[in-house]
């Protein structure tokens, strides 16, 4: 094939080389993380690694059975990089443009290409209904482009010889050439994929509290686990597989391992629920961020609105000759051989049946710097729709005056004898005003209820929209969003203004930019709020990435729903209570399970101090701490997990939890002393075995106790919950005591002891319960009175 003069005097072979460099470049400016970091972030953590070692140092002195705990870190780690992975897989889909092909001029010959392939200088061959690829400038032609994904703005723009068009943009109407002067990370569009493109780092504090306690264990674990197994076999000459297990045991304790696990599947399973509902959530952390989250940020356009213009009234006017003129088949006829496609032109087809009354004759297109669309009929006459400033030549009713102040946008119908051009100078035209149209957005029927909703809960509802604010204030008023009121043009913003009194000052905010959109969320999450923010649009994109949990609508663009970390499938905005509510479910529930897990955290960490000053070994085996851990912990939390349970969260996770560990812990520890005391001061003569029966027997008593007062008030679940995790523990104990290194048949000396420590364990574990509860009621009625002072003057305001 010989070469060509293809683009500005490049050949075949330099266009096919830009090509291959501009794939490249995209390729290069991936900024998700690769499988294998995912991988190694999975894995390689300190968690992992101290249960890793005193897995293997089991595995090297033969004691198997004690090894069943590495199952649950092997399937913690699974969940987190499949969750990982397939966060990266949306991540690296996201693209603005939805074009896979485009037309351009080669040669003098049109061409259809891959959207990848195209180069700079290309000339595009663009018309109605096309998206924009590539960012470029208008050479001939005129066409109207509609930018409200990249800018907000509903309206449609108009562009002539000399115009940029953005990419992402897309024709509403008309046909252009446009010279393509950006390609690849240097369009528009994807500067703003590429910096939402940025994996953010799970924000979640349930796992940032799992770190912390994992940080902090790690200071004990070390050197705790080095000195019990130098006492038990070098001090007190324990053999070597007594000395690994014994020093397993104490470690294994202090690691909450099944309740890392609880918090990776109670999410998964929030997942799955909410899919049925048809709603996706793409990170499953941002369930328990939306628990959180205390303002809602509402784009207007698909979220409040449906996204789609609607012909709300027409009016006909008082005069003569609109007494003559039926507007039903003139209109008719006009949408019937228009060929605007813009959401104005799209209501009126839908309000006004097409009609073959009249026959065009010439027709001028919309244009929004014309402000008006024309079409001349053979039968004679010509029908004009546009702004009220172009086309009425008198005084505007009263009642039309009124519908714009309201936020509406008005159209108006004239008529005339002459035949109108796109020269055509309208002032020097005799119009005669037939009717007005009055046109809204369509509100979703669930807004007002879904906003009230989220006021009684004390969530704060803004809205930030590219559109205009006198726009957006009346549709948040029709959404009966209280201080609709309070709404500034962004346009009058300066870049060094004070973003965070802007943000807490407005309800609602007008014509503003992706990136004054993300420095509001940012102001708001600077003010110590949680935020959600949701849209449809590229011009969300950026305050999407920004807020602690995103939403998109599913209508919306491909960039916003891969971009946010929960997509509404249906698009129903009624269903945002309900991941409200699952949300809460989830950090609720956890938070309840947690203080039986940290049950055996906190003893575990006493005891084995304990036993380092007093030189005595762990009074346990690996294998009698994985039944508590399988029985009493895991077994009743990962059960009731799923339970209702929407109350608002006032509490962090890991102080409610601690506190809610406390008094068992306490009492165990209690437990503890007096029987070591007893058999060591030989008050009562007692076997090792028999005394680590009756501690036993008293960890479990307590630890169960802990969640029967967690399953209060019973449930035909929670009773059954309960009986079946006594009888499971005990029954464990009896079928399985030569496997446990437990004695069943105890003496009478050993069951008074066992009576004995149980009363006075059991009265500790009331009084700290007491203490705990003023406590916290202390707190709450501080905490209350600060709520209720804020929330009264959020109520005022709202």
């Amino acid at each position: 094939m010989t070469e060509k003069n293809l683009i500005k005097g490049l050949s075949e072979k330099e266009v096919t080389q830009r090509v291959q460099e501009g794939k490249q470049n995209l390729a290069q400016s991936a900024m998700t993380k690769t499988t294998g970091e995912i991988v190694r972030k999975n894995v390689f953590t300190l968690f992992n690694l101290m249960n890793l070692l005193i897995a293997i140092a089991l595995f090297y002195v033969g004691a198997y059975s004690n090894m069943l705990f590495i199952g649950i870190i092997i399937l913690n780690m699974v969940i987190g990089i499949a969750q990982e992975i397939k966060a990266k897989k949306t991540v690296e889909k996201l693209s603005l443009l939805s074009v896979p092909s485009v037309a351009v001029l080669r040669d003098g010959e049109e061409k259809t290409i891959a959207t990848d392939e195209v180069v700079q200088d290309d000339i595009m061959v663009l018309s109605a209904g096309q998206q924009i690829c590539c960012d470029g400038v208008v050479l001939s032609g005129d066409a109207e482009v509609n930018e409200a994904l990249l800018t907000g703005e509903a309206d449609a723009v108009g562009k002539v010889n000399g115009d940029k068009l953005m990419s992402g943009s897309s024709l509403v109407s008309g046909r252009c050439l446009a010279k393509v002067i950006h390609v690849g990370n240097d369009n528009y569009a994807s500067k703003i994929a590429q910096e939402a493109k940025q994996v953010k780092e799970q924000n979640s504090e349930l796992m940032q509290s799992m770190r912390k306690v994992t940080r902090i264990t790690s200071l004990f674990i070390i050197p705790l686990g080095i000195i019990l197994f130098l006492e038990a076999f070098i001090l007190r000459s324990d053999p070597l597989f007594t000395s690994v297990v014994s020093t397993a045991a104490g470690l294994l304790g202090m690691l909450p391992k099944g309740l890392v696990l609880l918090i990776s599947v109670s999410l998964a399973g929030g997942v799955v629920k909410l899919a049925k509902d048809k709603i996706l959530i793409q990170d499953m952390f941002s369930l328990e961020a939306l628990s959180h989250v205390d303002v809602l940020c509402l784009d207007k356009t698909g979220t409040l609105t449906e996204g789609k213009m609607e012909v709300e009234s027409v009016q006909i006017f008082e005069n003569t000759l609109g007494k003559k003129v039926k507007l039903e088949p003139l209109m008719g006829s006009f949408l019937r051989y228009s060929n605007d496609n813009n959401a104005t032109f799209q209501a009126l087809k839908e309000y006004f049946k097409k009609s073959s009354a009249c026959t065009v004759y010439s027709r001028v297109s919309f244009s929004s710097e014309r402000k008006w669309a024309a079409m001349t009929f053979k039968e004679g006459g010509t029908l004009v729709i546009g702004a009220p400033e172009k086309v009425l030549q008198e005084e505007m009713p009263d009642a039309l005056k009124s519908e714009i102040k309201r936020g509406r946008r008005v159209l108006v119908v004239s008529v005339t004898k002459d035949e109108i051009t796109s020269q055509t100078n309208l002032s020097e035209t005799r119009l005669t005003p037939i009717a007005g149209i009055v046109i809204r957005d369509r509100i979703r029927q669930s807004a007002p209820k879904i906003i009230s909703y989220f006021r009684k809960q004390g969530v704060m509802v803004k809205v930030i929209s590219g559109d205009n604010p006198v726009t957006v204030s009346m549709v948040a008023k029709d959404a009966r969003l209280k201080n609709y009121d309070k709404a500034i043009d962004m346009m009058t913003v300066s870049e060094d203004a004070d973003f965070r009194k802007i943000a807490e000052k407005y309800t609602v905010f007008g014509r503003t930019t992706p990136q004054q959109k993300k420095k509001l969320v940012q102001a708001l999450k600077s003010e110590g709020h949680s935020v959600a923010m949701t849209g449809d649009g590229v011009n969300d994109l950026l305050a999407l990435k920004e807020a602690d949990c995103s939403i998109a609508m599913g209508n919306g663009s491909d960039a916003a729903r891969q971009a946010a970390q929960v997509v509404l499938l249906e698009s129903d905005f009624s269903a945002l209570p309900g991941l409200l509510l699952e949300g809460r479910r989830v950090v609720n529930n956890v938070t309840r399970a947690a203080g039986v897990f940290f049950i055996k955290t906190i003893y575990s960490v006493v005891m084995t101090l304990i036993c380092v000053l007093a030189n005595i070994p762990f009074p346990f085996l690996p294998i009698q701490i994985t039944l508590i851990d399988a029985a009493i912990e895991a077994y009743p939390s990962f059960v009731t997990a799923f339970e209702a349970d929407g109350r608002r969260i006032r509490e962090r996770f890991l102080p409610a939890a601690l506190r809610r560990a406390l008094p068992n812990a306490g009492a165990i520890i209690t437990a503890f002393l007096l029987i070591n005391f007893t058999a060591g001061t030989g008050l009562i003569t007692i076997g090792m075995i028999e005394k680590t029966t009756i501690l036993y027997l008293l960890v479990g008593l307590l630890s169960m106790q802990a969640v029967i007062k967690n399953n209060i008030p019973f449930t035909k679940l929670r009773l059954f919950v309960v009986i079946t995790m006594v009888a499971g523990y005990f029954g464990a104990i009896f079928l399985f005591s030569n496997l446990l290194g437990l004695k069943v048949a105890l003496s009478a000396s050993t069951l008074l002891l066992f009576g004995g420590v149980m009363a006075i364990s059991f009265g500790i574990e009331r009084i700290l319960a007491k203490w705990v509860r003023n406590h916290d009621r202390k707190k709450m009625t501080a905490s209350r009175r600060c709520f209720m002072a804020v929330h009264s003057d959020f109520q005022k305001e709202q």
